[in-house]
């Protein structure tokens, strides 16, 4: 493990520093956990590591938490592990920027999408980006995602822990949600590349919706052999070889009219003509006595 990159309590070093780690917005760290938001509404926050990351060949291993009062489907929004260039700027991509270069893994708690889904939140997802693609918070990134995988990690009693591999082009991703102490492949994505010198992190946001988003642990590993072939990887561009293209933003059509809501439409346009015709009649019955009082 490296310590540089690696965040285990005891968090704090001497005074209230955090060694190798900063933290902005909403974010919080108590003795045994890091509190990215609380469940409030309208809360960002993210922590960030200070020291860029110059293995090819990498492990993150997280211990995370996301808990709260909501139940069935009122919760949100899901928090983020980044490996980017640009550290600490926040952004609506759940908690930070939206064009970045680099790697996002997200874990979606809220669907945004007004459509049918072909899968459930939570939900695991990861997009590479070169810094030119815009993720669709409202189609939650269904159209830029590399590959995804549902993960029922919300307010459960045990650990809940996710494992990012990068070696030799090939992202794996993997989760410990189910007390088994044994990892669970979600999704593995070849073709794959990440240049280095960029810097691990990791973020949340909450909207109308809330939860807690808790990090307990985040331990990286570096897997280059010292008998590696030495290969400048600082300026490449991150990309990937089965990469979706992004697709158009289309509006989800609107819904037709309902039979209850076309029942009440003519029920109260029966009513509004009812009460014009006894308006008419009072008033055509109140002239027609006048013109009989003149004539007397």
């Amino acid at each position: 493990m490296k310590r540089e990159h690696s965040l285990v309590k005891p968090y704090y070093g001497t005074g209230v520093d955090l060694p190798y780690w900063q933290f902005t917005g909403s974010t919080i760290v108590t003795p045994n956990y890091v509190r990215l938001t609380p469940d409030l509404q309208s809360k960002r926050g993210t922590i960030w590591n200070s020291v860029p990351i110059s293995s090819r060949k990498w492990e993150m291993q997280i211990q995370f938490k996301v808990h709260g009062k909501g139940n069935k489907d009122l919760f949100g929004d899901g928090l983020a592990v980044w490996y980017v260039k640009d550290r600490l700027q926040d952004g609506p991509v759940f908690g930070s920027r939206d064009f970045f270069s680099g790697l996002s893994i997200i874990l979606d708690t809220y669907s945004n999408h007004n459509g049918p889904h072909n899968h459930q939140h939570p939900y695991i997802s990861a997009m590479i980006n070169n810094g030119t693609v815009h993720y669709d918070h409202d189609r939650d990134g269904t159209h830029t995602q590399l590959a995804g995988c549902e993960a029922k990690f919300r307010n459960l009693n045990h650990d809940t822990h996710i494992a990012i591999r990068y070696e030799n082009d090939v992202l794996t991703v993997s989760t410990d949600i189910e007390n088994k102490a044994a990892w669970k492949e979600c999704f593995k994505v070849q073709g794959v590349q990440l240049p280095t010198g960029y810097y691990i992190g990791a973020s949340a946001t909450t909207g109308d919706l809330s939860d807690n988003h808790d990090l307990i642990s985040l331990r990286f590993f570096e897997l280059d052999l010292p008998d590696d072939k030495e290969e400048d990887r600082s300026n490449i561009i991150p990309s990937a070889k089965y990469f979706e293209e992004p697709r158009e933003h289309i509006e989800d059509p609107k819904p037709s009219t309902s039979g209850i809501k076309i029942f009440l439409y003519v029920l109260f346009g029966l009513i509004f003509l009812v009460v014009l015709a006894v308006v008419g009649i009072m008033f055509y019955q109140k002239r027609t006595e006048r013109n009989r009082k003149r004539f007397y």
